[in-house]
């Protein structure tokens, strides 16, 4: 069958590692991935206007490139309500998106994940740190680097725990750059640790820009966890809500928490948001909201 959006026979939806535990294959290119990676792109082309370099660290860098036309991409499907919408309505979208959709270019029928993607906005002067603990992740991500040859000079990917190598990144020799930490939520206390790692990170480099996935399956845990982050002191922070319905099964609701934002980040997003909420709509309910939990 022809896919509309990437141009390639798709494989059939059946195709897959059965054996395979939860990995961001299934996952790869929905629509928290969309909203994730597009404010990414959009730090990461930020931080590129002034000449200086800068330092990205990645903790949860996953397996750098995702496969959406065969394996455990085609048991979801969550991509065609994702980067296929969005990729369909591209010739609409805000000026803003551009970084993103160039981070894109050439991958036919493949989604690249957040080192490839902020990878190939940076320059000669950058550098990018990225972690990994799953060890076939790992191995895949070194491979699918391996592959940016302009990228092997500023690259370093690390097979270990993203939030202990964090600590040991920060500050890093730059004293600018950008902290992601987009863990895959399995674990019971995973809000808790990525609450103390952004706090623990941020004493040693309060000026770093810290972006921070999260799902918004329970509410009231999302909450308590944006509060956790507010309790400490950290000045300038922004929150990102997306939501594609107002329930049902599934992930329906994500957020960021977006600490220092990189002018004029805020600004873009006042013009992004509202068209990645038209185009990413599954149902009544749809949304976001965009709330400045602390002031500059």
């Amino acid at each position: 069958m022809l896919d509309p959006f990437w141009g390639k026979t798709r494989a059939g939806a059946g195709e897959g590692d059965a054996r395979m535990n939860y990995r961001h294959h299934y996952h790869a290119g929905n629509f928290a991935d969309v909203l994730k990676h597009a404010v990414l792109a959009l730090l990461v082309a930020n931080l590129t206007r002034k000449p200086k370099g800068f330092a990205v660290i990645d903790t949860h860098g996953g397996a750098g490139i995702y496969d959406l036309l065969q394996g455990p991409s085609q048991k979801t499907l969550e991509w065609r309500d994702g980067i296929g919408r969005v990729l369909a309505a591209r010739d609409g979208a805000p000026p803003a998106l551009l970084p993103y959709f160039q981070a894109m270019q050439g991958d036919k029928g493949r989604y690249p994940g957040s080192p490839l993607l902020a990878g190939r906005l940076m320059r000669a002067q950058d550098r990018l740190y990225v972690c990994e603990l799953h060890p076939e992740d790992a191995a895949l991500l070194k491979a699918a680097m391996a592959g940016e040859a302009a990228l092997l000079p500023r690259v370093q990917v690390v097979a270990g725990d993203g939030y202990r190598n964090l600590l040991r990144q920060v500050p890093p020799q730059e004293r600018r750059g950008l902290v992601l930490i987009d863990p895959p939520f399995e674990a019971a206390d995973e809000f808790e640790r990525l609450a103390q790692a952004v706090i623990a990170a941020h004493r040693a480099w309060a000026q770093g820009c810290y972006l921070l996935w999260y799902p918004v399956k329970d509410g009231a845990a999302a909450a308590a966890f944006e509060a956790e982050i507010q309790t400490h002191g950290i000045a300038d922070i922004l929150r990102v809500r997306l939501r594609v319905r107002g329930g049902g099964e599934g992930l329906c609701e994500t957020g960021l928490i977006i600490i220092n934002p990189v002018y004029p980040l805020e600004d873009q997003l006042r013009a992004v948001l509202p068209w990645l909420s038209s185009v990413l709509a599954q149902g009544e309910g749809a949304g976001f909201d965009l709330l400045r939990l602390a002031a500059e």
